[in-house]
């Protein structure tokens, strides 16, 4: 079958050449770090059905052609199942379904003139039955499906009535909320005082920019957040005292320089919830408006949205990885549903935003539920989306959750942060987070998939929270989502207890998920995304929780973005339980920084994930591969392979909330809280271990911070293998405690004792070959064989590249 396509493609490529020798060229050059690439990627299963289509904007294109053939055995070439015209943007979703099977998709461009290029390489794609139907309609339909009238915000004209009658039925807690909310801004109404600039002499990122920065955004959010919401309670309850307060705040502030202070490319945190605070506070007010104010509204917000536009289109198409872009798109598309008829640029705007939701996003993760941001930010942004998801929905009927992300996307927080978890993982700001802290996200998510895993993860970290979480402004999007569906909870018994998310290769090691107190957790990464944006954490670093503490850390506290803290230590490599060659890492906050996950494997006995990020070294290592083996629950062997282009030191790091206790390599203990480890590093012998409490450099002052931080040095070396035990146990037990490293011919064997048993792990250090010792034989990277109290095998798990196999008794002959 792949043979076949291959020739096919051949046969198009030719053809393709042939009759195109005069045409302008297309540029399909692969997508480079930091960019989309072209979509449906070659040979790849397209998650949705149609795919949505997206390629390198070509220089002096005013519009594209788009084509997707079949392709069939008895075929010798394609046949055109589906050709449309592309305005403008280099992506298109199409309105129809495919039918199952293989197809290729070809575009070209047309300039200003109207002259066509040649076409680009074709590419092929799948579509099966695991391909979820989600096609995009068409512009003047969907546009057409927004009211004319307004309120268009979470709220449609007709839908009114509903809204009344919820306030006084099964929403009555959220109308008293909100009108006490709406009656404390009656009695002390926020200023409307346009936010002053930065000074002349005002330091980017110092204490007084930041002071400037954030209050901004606050003082943006207390007067237009609160027009919002007393728009929408003059509505239903026509209270005259609303609507006029309401009318004064909006127009207060329409009356800032739209490129002052809050402009959105002066102060975007600022400039955002301007932009999506006054649309919803304009479409409930607009009743209350006189023309010659609308027409003040109006002439404010194109200067704003056409600022935002032309930030993000088409750039953000392409180069999606800008992290306040995949906020600011959708606070876009709500100013041209607002605006849709009263400024020209509206429909242009809501066009975009539908565009990036069926074509780039989400940015952050694949269809697999992973967030590479980290949860922090997963919570940040996802909770927002959901607005987004109320706004298409109500005013364009469109379901966002029928993406395939949607399906998937609480288990990134279940194996994560089982209940009771202190810790989010990588990312930033993710030091401090709790499971209890996704209550209220998850609470939405798992009433839109109905899924019962998830109900029951709500229920364990505390119970569904049905309010939107801001103080300023949004319980009218309460009573755009209704009353959310029940759903029956399940635990999960049934559901493996560690999962691996490969598009941001991420992997969740746990013994339980339903309850941290009783979990010993490992969390990897080695991700394709890099180190870029908030997910800066270097590649083959590893986390470790345990019994609810945090035991092993990645360090640090931002005290500003982009700070000499945040920048030079934590985007540091010597900041995460990692390696560095000379005192060097991997390329700091960089899309090019790459990591990949080697492979992946989870059963009741045996937890395995490796990654390899030799590439992320900028040349300093030639190959870093760590494997992690976890003979679930007491026992984590780390395996690690490197080699340098040059002989240099090899720092291995370990980091803790607490002191460590070390009395050389082979015996280190890590205590916090009601959790304990025990560490040993069996290989390479030598090492130089030393241990600091100090940042360099250190957080701002008014960060108050200790944690520890400890590196253990070989000499200078080209090669190395280094063999770390980990033994994670509750403080106060007693772990067991034996265990020896052997050299052997090609790698190493390990025995170690467990609480049931013992485990025999061998480890090669070269790419081919046998290894042995005793009775245990294997050709493998890595194997392990675990054998009971009389010393009968009872488990193996053997390693080959990307292959991982396991099964019942010895290892396999």
């Amino acid at each position: 079958m792949r043979y076949r396509h291959r020739v096919i493609l051949a046969g198009l490529c030719i053809a393709a050449a042939g009759s195109a020798l005069a045409a302008p060229k297309v540029d399909d050059t692969p997508g480079r770090p930091g960019e989309w690439g072209f979509r449906p990627a070659e040979g790849s299963v397209s998650p949705t059905n149609p795919p949505a289509f997206v390629w390198r904007p070509q220089k002096g294109a005013v519009a594209y052609e788009l084509t997707v053939d079949a392709l069939t055995f008895a075929e010798k070439g394609g046949r055109a199942v589906y050709t449309a015209r592309v305005e403008r943007y280099n992506c298109h979703c199409p309105p129809k379904t495919l039918d199952a099977g293989a197809y290729v998709w070809r575009f070209r461009f047309l300039d200003k003139g109207g002259e066509a290029s040649a076409w680009s390489k074709p590419r092929a794609f799948i579509i099966d039955r695991t391909s979820v139907a989600f096609p995009m309609p068409q512009r003047k339909e969907l546009i057409g499906r927004i009211p004319t009238e307004h309120p268009r915000l979470f709220v449609r004209p007709e839908g009114l009535p509903a809204m009344k009658r919820l306030a006084e039925g099964d929403l009555q807690d959220a109308w008293r909320d909100l009108t006490k909310h709406c009656d404390r801004l009656l009695k002390k109404p926020p200023s409307t005082d346009e936010p002053p600039k930065y000074p002349k002499d005002c330091e980017r990122k110092s204490e007084q920019w930041r002071e400037i920065w954030w209050g901004n955004r606050q003082a943006t959010i207390r007067a237009l957040g609160g027009a919002a919401n007393l728009g929408f309670a003059w509505h239903l309850s026509g209270k005259k005292d609303y609507g006029d307060l309401g009318k004064r705040l909006l127009l207060g502030a329409a009356a800032w320089d739209p490129k002052g202070a809050t402009g959105y490319r002066y102060n975007d945190e600022a400039g955002m919830p301007y932009a999506y605070y006054f649309a919803r506070a304009y479409t409930y007010l607009h009743d209350l408006l006189s023309d010659e104010e609308r027409e003040q509204c109006r002439n404010v917000m194109t200067v704003r949205g056409r600022e935002m536009y032309n930030h993000l289109a088409p750039r953000h198409i392409w180069r999606p990885y800008a992290s306040h872009s995949n906020r600011a798109w959708h606070w876009l598309g709500e100013v041209g549903i607002a605006f849709l008829g009263e400024i020209p640029d509206a429909e242009e705007w809501t066009w975009f935003a539908m565009n990036v939701f069926y074509n780039v996003y989400p940015v952050w993760s694949d269809a697999d539920g992973g967030w590479h941001e980290g949860v922090s930010y997963w919570r940040s942004y996802i909770n927002r989306f959901t607005w987004w998801a109320d706004v298409m929905r109500v005013a364009m009927d469109v379901d966002a959750y029928k993406k395939p992300y949607f399906s998937r996307v609480g288990y990134y927080p279940m194996y994560l942060q089982p209940p009771g978890t202190q810790g989010g993982g990588f990312g930033d700001l993710c030091a401090g987070k709790r499971a209890r802290d996704n209550c209220r996200l998850m609470t939405i998510l798992t009433a839109q998939a109905q899924n019962p895993y998830w109900r029951w993860y709500v229920e364990a970290i505390g119970g569904p929270v049905t309010s939107h979480g801001y103080s300023h402004g949004g319980e009218y999007i309460r009573f755009a989502r209704g009353w959310l569906p029940e759903v029956e909870a399940k635990p999960p018994d049934a559901l493996p207890s560690s999962r691996c998310f490969r598009g941001t290769g991420q992997a969740m090691l746990n013994t339980t998920l339903k309850d941290a107190r009783d979990n010993v957790a490992v969390l990897f990464k080695s991700s394709p995304f890099g180190t870029q944006s908030h997910g800066y954490e270097s590649n083959n670093s590893f986390l470790m929780y345990a019994f609810g503490e945090r035991l092993l850390i990645r360090t640090g506290r931002r005290d500003i973005y982009g700070s000499k803290h945040h920048k030079e230590w934590m985007w540091h490599t010597r900041s995460t339980n990692c390696i560095t060659a000379g005192g060097e890492g991997q390329k700091g906050h960089s899309a090019a920084a790459q990591g990949k996950i080697l492979g992946f494997h989870t059963s009741d006995r045996f937890d395995y994930v490796a990654g390899e990020a030799g590439p992320a070294y900028e040349g300093r290592l030639d190959r870093f591969a760590r494997h992690i083996l976890f003979v679930k629950p007491g026992l984590v062997v780390i395996f690690d392979r490197v080699a340098a282009p040059e002989a240099k030191p090899l720092q291995f790091w370990l980091h803790a909330p607490n002191e460590m206790q070390v009395k050389g390599q082979g015996d280190i203990r890590i205590t916090n809280g009601k959790a304990a480890c025990r560490a040993a590093i069996l290989a390479p012998k030598g090492l130089k271990v030393s241990q600091t409490d100090k940042f360099d450099p250190p957080p701002r002052p008014r960060v108050k911070l200790t944690e520890w931080h400890l590196a253990a040095e070989t000499s200078p070396l080209k090669e190395a293998a280094f063999v770390t035990l980990l033994r994670p146990h509750r403080k106060g037990e007693e772990p067991p405690t034996k265990a020896e490293c052997h050299a052997i011919d090609g790698g190493y064997a390990l025995e170690a004792d467990l609480a049931d048993g013992r485990a025999v792990v061998l480890m090669r250090t070269r790419d081919a070959g046998t290894l042995a010792f005793g009775s245990v034989r294997a050709s493998a990277d890595l194997a392990a064989v675990r054998l009971d109290e009389e010393g009968k095998p009872v488990a193996h798990v053997v390693v080959k590249g990307s292959d991982v196999t396991a099964g019942e008794g010895t290892l396999p002959r």
